[in-house]
């Protein structure tokens, strides 16, 4: 598709490349937080290398590749710029609706898949996670999951409707985030549908955000998404005033890496280049910095010639599933390796070793899932678009 100066019609691969890295952000998070716990407490008692680098590590910004709230953030705000991209820009309402009956089957497949994998894991009683908590000092977040008896139909309504309805992640714990995907993106296309052509559409959006920074802040990422994506391929004098100065975009992204970087433990930070911000605001920090980084990428060609990269945008393709599919991985065959080899060579040579292996074997599967789960729902979501598309008889 050629390309606009206000790029307003190309293809955005470097949103795709964006949503990868969030992923990728998630799957680090856990990994870190299960071996080197202290990088999210920034408590002594919790380090596990002789120089403590993982407490420095936690108060700079390149805790920014690891910090999972702040990747959830970015996660959201990506999908709500991309769920009614299309129809900002062809303005076809059908669009909207299709979008709304599919977004169910768009997610369920998937989560289903991977919630009868963990089911069988724990059946087999190969989750680890236990044990390799007590050598790893990941205790207190760690050692928790998955220890209960298993049942299939608890299971089975968290896959198919708790985690859609309120969040159900006993399984799987990332399916906290599931309701924000399903029902902030319900919200946005009533949204963009009931008001996405009027002139006074923006004090909508403002009321959405308002009353979501009331009731529940995440769902204002996937909503400033949204108003992100109307005001990008609307108001195209502006973006290409913004575009201009391609230091200001610049900035701007440097701006949202330093808030979305801000550390998910929540305590004051003082003497590091966080001690400014009040520690409170934590979610808020990360939700605007996910904003700013998304606005930096939107108004800068180089920035978006950098995750146009084959290899961010493949992780785009993969995201949904490497985000699923991520930690069972981590709580079963990361610590089966890690208490195999424990004691047996330097703990950070076993970690990395690790490391190196769960990714492989983390995007294996994830590929696999991309290939042969997703298009499941893919698979349904057309049927239902062929059902809505039916011609209806002409009334007499």
């Amino acid at each position: 598709m050629e390309k606009a100066r206000d790029g307003s019609r190309e293809k955005l691969d470097y949103i795709d490349g964006l949503k990868g890295i969030g992923a990728l952000m998630v799957y680090l998070c856990h990994f870190v937080f299960a071996f080197y716990y202290a990088a999210y407490t920034l408590l002594p008692e919790h380090v596990n290398t002789k120089t403590a680098i993982e407490l420095w590590i936690g108060k700079t910004p390149l805790n920014f590749f690891y910090n999972g709230n702040g990747a959830v953030c970015l996660f959201l705000v990506f999908s709500g710029f991309v769920l009614c991209l299309s129809y900002f820009r062809t303005r076809d309402r059908a669009k909207l609706r299709a979008g709304a009956f599919k977004r169910y089957f768009r997610l369920m497949p998937v989560i289903l898949a991977v919630n009868i994998l963990i089911f069988i894991l724990m059946c087999l009683g190969l989750y680890q996670n236990n044990e390799t908590a007590v050598f790893t000092k990941s205790i207190p977040w760690f050692q928790g999951f998955n220890q209960f008896e298993p049942s299939f139909l608890r299971m089975l309504y968290e896959s198919l409707l708790g985690c859609f309805v309120r969040g159900s992640n006993d399984y799987n714990g990332v399916l906290w985030t599931i309701p924000y995907l399903f029902w902030g993106a319900l919200l946005v296309y009533l949204a963009a549908y009931l008001v996405g052509e009027n002139r006074l559409r923006y004090i909508t959006y403002g009321v959405m955000i308002l009353v979501s920074l009331r009731t529940d802040i995440y769902f204002s990422g996937i909503f400033l998404g949204f108003v992100l994506c109307d005001f990008y391929t609307t108001q195209k004098r502006v973006i290409r005033a913004y575009r201009r100065f391609q230091a200001l975009p610049l900035l701007v992204f440097l701006l949202g890496i330093y808030l979305t970087s801000y550390p998910s433990i929540g305590t004051e930070l003082p003497g590091t280049v966080y001690g400014i911000l009040p520690a409170a605001y934590t979610v808020i920090y990360h939700i605007a910095g996910a904003v700013l980084l998304t606005a930096g990428v939107l108004g800068c060609d180089w920035l978006q010639g950098f995750f146009s990269g084959k290899v961010f945008v493949y992780l785009g393709k993969i995201s949904y599933s490497l985000y699923l599919v991520h930690f069972p991985v981590i709580a079963v065959f990361s610590c089966w390796f890690f208490l195999k080899l424990q004691g047996k060579m330097a703990y950070g040579l076993t970690v990395g070793i690790d490391f190196i292996l769960t990714t492989l074997l983390i995007l294996a599967l994830s590929a696999l899932s991309n290939r042969y789960l997703e298009p499941v729902g893919v698979w349904m979501e057309k049927g239902i678009e062929r059902r809505l598309n039916q011609k209806k008889p002409d009334p007499l």
